[in-house]
């Protein structure tokens, strides 16, 4: 353990908050949340912002073929391989102002806090923003970290396109962040990711730290159901093939599936979309995605299978011809036991409460820590509540969280 370490060592929540809520400016949403969707010009904005800060912090700033930034502050041996620290700044449609913000943010805040005090470190600190974690305008999420991570071939994911058929390529381009480093796994001493849980748990149970252990697998399965357009009025029962009563009765066996492999399994159908989508026409077309998560790799396979079934019974019965498709997937994950272990003294040495916790989401972590040591913090947020402008969370938590983060960078980045 490294003795400099002491629970006086914290960061500067106020100054965090503040951060927060400047770059919740941007891409201000309809309500109380943002609306930055990757590669957008508002995402050009909170990335000029960022990059301001991290230079203004005496960083340098890296920016990868893929968008993925990385500032840098040096450690006393260039040479060694960097702690890393981040998550991402885009956000969902609806999105709050403190998913993935909040990693990025926070791993700012502990370079601020280390330039107030002084502290020099062996080790590199790189505090990173991930290009298309959320996946809401390019599928699949967590693009961008999936290339580094070798996962995705790079070519494939910028020829990925939005629903106006732009693709990544073109939009990276456009707002001037497709950099000129490789994107492509490099050597990372370890990587820490803090982020909002998304979840009720820590918050139901007056816990100030989850430390994630496990990240649920998941299978986006997009469904693509024919039928035969037809005037709602005037065509018999007997006569219709309604696309729309298949995507219907196919998502509520989603939600019976996923209750038969609670409490660890959750599924929903999130995206759904039919065609003409007139008020007097039956559906001719359905697409929708079934989104399927369980920490267990065989029990997600049932879940997936059962699906299959059933899609092709209701379609039977109803006269539907069908296409599944894997549209976005990624096996269960298990976090490294010596991140965790540090993450774990961090928060007792701080006498902060704490307990393990497994990620319902997915995260850029997922894809890291299989090509580095990596492991997610985690603080409560209001209600459970994320994916929604009304996401919220208190200053409080969120020092807390950097105050962990702080002191998990510098056990494993080594204080000179």
């Amino acid at each position: 353990m490294n003795t400099h370490l002491n629970s006086n060592l914290k960061t500067n929540a106020d100054r965090l908050w503040d951060s927060l809520m400047d770059m919740a400016k941007i891409g201000p949403g309809i309500s109380t949340g943002n609306n930055r969707q990757t590669l957008t010009d508002e995402d050009r904005e909170g990335r000029l912002l960022f990059q301001k800060w991290c230079e203004d912090a005496g960083m340098t700033m890296g920016v990868d073929t893929m968008g993925n930034m990385f500032a840098r502050r040096e450690g006393s041996d260039p040479s060694l391989p960097p702690v890393m620290l981040g998550s991402h700044l885009d956000t969902q449609p609806t999105g709050g102002k403190f998913d993935g913000v909040l990693g990025v943010l926070g791993g700012l805040e502990v370079v601020r806090t280390l330039n107030d005090l002084g502290i020099k470190t062996r080790h590199p600190i790189e505090v990173v923003n991930w290009t298309n974690e959320e996946g809401a305008r390019f599928a699949p999420a967590m693009l961008a970290s999936g290339v580094f991570a070798g996962l995705f071939d790079e070519a494939w994911a910028k020829s990925r396109t939005d629903a106006d058929g732009k693709t990544v390529g073109d939009e990276l381009k456009r707002i001037g962040f497709e950099g000129s480093i490789p994107t492509a796994k490099r050597p990372i001493k370890a990587y820490y990711e803090l982020h909002i849980e998304q979840g009720p748990i820590l918050e139901d149970e007056g816990l100030d730290i989850g430390i994630v252990t496990h990240g649920q697998g998941l299978k986006w399965l997009q469904i693509t159901l024919t039928g035969k357009e037809a005037h709602t009025g005037s065509t018999p029962m007997r006569k219709r093939v309604n696309a729309g009563l298949g995507m219907a009765r196919i998502t509520e066996r989603v939600d019976e599936i996923a209750w038969e492999h609670a409490p660890n399994g959750v599924g929903a159908v999130g995206y759904a979309h039919i065609s003409p989508n007139s008020r007097n026409i039956i559906p001719g077309t359905a697409v929708f995605v079934a989104d399927f998560r369980h920490p267990d790799k065989a029990e997600l396979a049932k879940m997936v299978q059962k699906l299959e079934k059933s899609v092709a019974e209701i379609c039977e019965k109803i006269g539907l011809t069908y296409q599944i498709e894997e549209v976005g997937a990624f096996d269960p994950v298990s976090f490294d036991e010596t991140c965790l272990s540090t993450i774990r003294q961090a928060t007792e040495r701080l006498g902060l409460s704490h307990r393990n916790i497994i990620s319902g989401a997915g995260h850029d972590a997922c894809w890291i820590n299989q090509v580095a040591p990596s492991a997610m913090i985690m603080c409560p947020c209001v209600d459970g509540l994320s994916h929604n402008e009304a996401e919220d969370i208190t200053k409080e938590w969120a020092g807390n969280g950097a105050d962990v983060l702080l002191h998990a960078a510098l056990e494993t980045a080594e204080i000179v």
